[in-house]
């Protein structure tokens, strides 16, 4: 009589319930798993067999079939190991175990009979809940991870042996519990070491708390980089859905720490300007999380921004714009949220120093407008703040007195976020560069002087129906820091410098 144990798949993001049945038949000795199974669970065979053999046991010498249910979807990874092998001793009668219909197991094994962390633990755990498992085993460095979830009783197991007599109530196993971690990132460097640059930090702060994109531009040494690394610290807290949301996407691309629970810290990326656009966006046979959905809730940082590939670059604008990114193979379709902040940086020409106060840029017309054509307009309206980041004055690097902090800073940007929280409370908007097109007009009143400030700079520097909203949407952003309801002119004319910048480099309109 066949046996059955549940266990867990993963299809992106979604995960999904499996179950591991087993049976055999009086043949020749063999071994064959169907359902699907990629290369990495038909190679499931050969550790369980021997895991078996060092952990004490006999393997079955008939002819055994596994089978993955259900059978139309593709099996990958080594996480079947463990079922397979509480299955094989199940329907050879060498373990007699109480009624497993409410627990749940997955794990890779190791030849001894140990167990070693598989990818994707806490999407399976979140849908084994769903799906009425109450007690989930998994290896041990994976438990942390797995304990997030509320109302599910999550055991980490060592070796097989351990599991074997947990189950037979010979040495029971204590379940796991959940890993409390800081809520902010103390190794996050500090705005105040950074001297002078006072108009790139206001910039800076208005994209932190409407959670805009931005552009810098400006010489080398001017402190682009800098400015970017400090940007997580003045980011408001993560909430439990971000954190939860954040930590999925960390499992499922087999990058949280060992032993680690749930993200509590804004992601901070910065990908070499040699990354593809598949590194960028995600790819493989079976499409993993790009580095933009890596920074899903927090930065994407791209510095030397020409540097990249047209491809990369351009892969970014569909992703920025609806904030998820679906990537489409054989095998199906896979979609990755990436809500990130796009904070890019670049030079105004090869050398660095055109427009330079003081330094003589030695490149030809040519190769600026070659350079700087490298970032297509299309890009560049999806980028809401055009930073000019000035060369830093040796007054400013020798003045001993440190800098604002970013603690400071972080407080403006929570109560402007406590704001956008109030106005956009039920509506699925979390910050100010989410406002849909449609309720512009609601949520950003303007004066009349605004209306005409507004008027004037859109006829005069040609700007697009998208650079529009965005200037809008940043005018908004500092009202909220001002704690005015309706948008000033002085408001909206500081969300037009911002996009001026172009006409300086680009020298369109």
């Amino acid at each position: 009589m066949g046996v059955s144990i549940n266990s867990m798949g993963l299809f992106g993001m979604n995960a999904y319930p499996v179950q591991v049945e087993a049976d055999t038949l009086r043949a020749l000795p063999s071994f064959d798993i169907v359902g699907l199974p990629d290369a990495s669970v038909k190679e499931s065979r050969d550790r369980v067999r021997i895991a078996m053999k060092n952990c004490g046991y006999e393997f079955p010498s008939t002819k055994i079939t596994v089978n993955l249910a259900p059978a139309d979807l593709k099996k990958s990874g080594p996480l079947y190991d463990l079922p397979i092998f509480l299955a094989m001793l199940l329907v050879s009668g060498q373990l007699s175990c109480p009624e497993l219909a409410d627990k749940a197991f997955l794990g890779e094994l190791s030849l001894n009979g140990g167990l070693r962390p598989v990818t994707g633990v806490l999407p399976m755990a979140i849908e084994a809940k769903a799906h009425g498992i109450r007690e989930l085993f998994v290896p041990a460095e994976n438990a942390a991870e797995a304990a997030i979830v509320d109302g599910l009783t999550v055991y980490g197991v060592e070796k097989a042996d351990s599991l074997i007599s947990h189950l037979l109530g010979i040495r029971p196993m204590p379940p796991a519990k959940l890993q409390e971690t800081e809520q902010t990132g103390s190794s996050c460097p500090d705005f105040s070491d950074v001297k002078g640059q006072n108009a790139a930090k206001r910039a800076l702060e208005i994209a932190a708390a409407g959670s805009h994109n931005a552009l810098m531009i400006g010489p080398p040494g001017s402190g682009k980089s800098m400015l970017a690394k400090r940007l997580p610290g003045i980011l408001p807290d993560m909430t439990f859905e971000e954190s939860l949301e954040t930590t999925k996407l960390y499992s499922a691309a087999g990058l949280i720490p060992k032993n680690s629970g749930l993200i509590r810290v804004r992601p901070f990326r910065a990908p070499h300007h040699t990354v593809s656009a598949a590194g960028l966006s995600g790819g493989g046979s079976i499409p993993r999380p790009g580095e933009i959905s890596l920074a899903h809730n927090g930065v994407l940082f791209l510095d030397e921004l020409p540097e990249f590939s047209r491809a990369a670059m351009e892969i970014l604008r569909q992703p920025i714009e609806d904030g998820k990114v679906t990537i489409s193979r054989a095998s199906g379709s896979f979609s990755y949220p990436c809500t990130a902040m796009v904070v890019a940086a670049m030079n105004p020409c090869p050398c660095g120093y055109f427009g330079h106060p003081n330094r003589p840029c030695t490149c030809t017309q040519a190769q600026v407008t070659r350079y700087l054509s490298k970032v297509s307009g299309p890009l560049l309206d999806r980028l809401d703040l055009h930073i000019d980041v000035q060369p830093v004055e040796f007054e400013s690097l020798s003045v001993t007195e440190p800098s604002e902090p970013s603690s400071a800073v972080k407080k403006r940007v929570d109560q402007a976020r406590a704001i956008q929280n109030e106005r956009f409370r039920g509506t699925g908007v979390l910050s100010n560069s989410q406002i849909p097109t449609a309720k512009l007009s609601e949520y950003c009143p303007l004066d009349d002087r605004a209306s005409l400030i507004l008027k004037h700079s859109f006829e005069k520097l040609g700007l697009s129906a998208r650079a529009y909203d965005r200037v809008l949407k940043v005018a908004r952003t500092i009202a909220d820091l001002a704690g005015e309801e309706v948008i000033h002119s002085a408001q909206i004319a500081e969300a037009v410098q911002y996009r001026s910048l172009d006409r300086k480099y680009w020298q369109r309109g």
